[in-house]
């Protein structure tokens, strides 16, 4: 099967008057839409303030990691970054509101930066990893580099909550990508 290599993914609610019931991941489901890859860490964050911004984050080989991200408590703006080498899409990035009211996760293949804002107080954002945290193989690019142009949804004159590590990190030119381009271009999530 040939697929995009971002997807959004939007797993089937099965509601009733209790409330809703959903699988969140099942392995033979998602081999259908392609998506086989062994998710061996499961990760949890919760950002207290609105406008708080995580990212541009990924793993160097042979710890890369893919992702499949979704937000279970409030709403986040998602994102990933083509830093795959050759590809005609290096660089370019796709964004994607993720909220726990919708239930949708976006699958994000390795070769890609990874990165969120919360647009609300008190988001809790869950995702499954296919390797495991390697600190020696982690790396990132800053969330505001102007090659990569990213239309963040923060209000003008609000500047985002950040870390020392990501206010820090260096931009896509001072990049040498570790990650080959598997022949897919980036395309939208419609």
């Amino acid at each position: 099967m040939d697929t995009a290599p971002l997807q959004l993914i939007a797993p089937k609610r099965y509601a009733d008057d209790r409330g809703w019931f959903v699988e969140t991941y099942n392995e033979a489901a998602f081999a259908q839409l392609g998506v086989t890859d062994p998710f061996v860490q499961d990760n949890h964050s919760l950002s207290r303030a609105a406008f708080t911004l995580r990212g541009l984050h990924f793993q160097r080989p042979p710890h890369a990691q893919v992702k499949l991200v979704r937000c279970i408590r409030g709403r986040i703006f998602d994102v990933a970054v083509d830093l795959r080498a050759q590809s005609p899409t290096f660089g370019h990035w796709i964004g994607v509101e993720l909220s726990a009211e919708a239930g949708n996760q976006l699958y994000i293949p390795s070769g890609f930066a990874h990165g969120f804002v919360t647009l609300e107080p008190d988001c809790e954002v869950v995702y499954k990893c296919s390797d495991f945290y390697a600190p020696a193989y982690d790396a990132g690019i800053r969330w505001d580099d102007p090659e990569i142009g990213i239309d963040w949804p923060i209000p003008a004159g609000v500047g985002p909550q950040l870390s020392p590590k990501d206010r820090d990190l260096p931009r896509l030119r001072d990049l040498t990508s570790p990650f080959p381009y598997d022949g897919r271009p980036l395309s939208s999530l419609a």
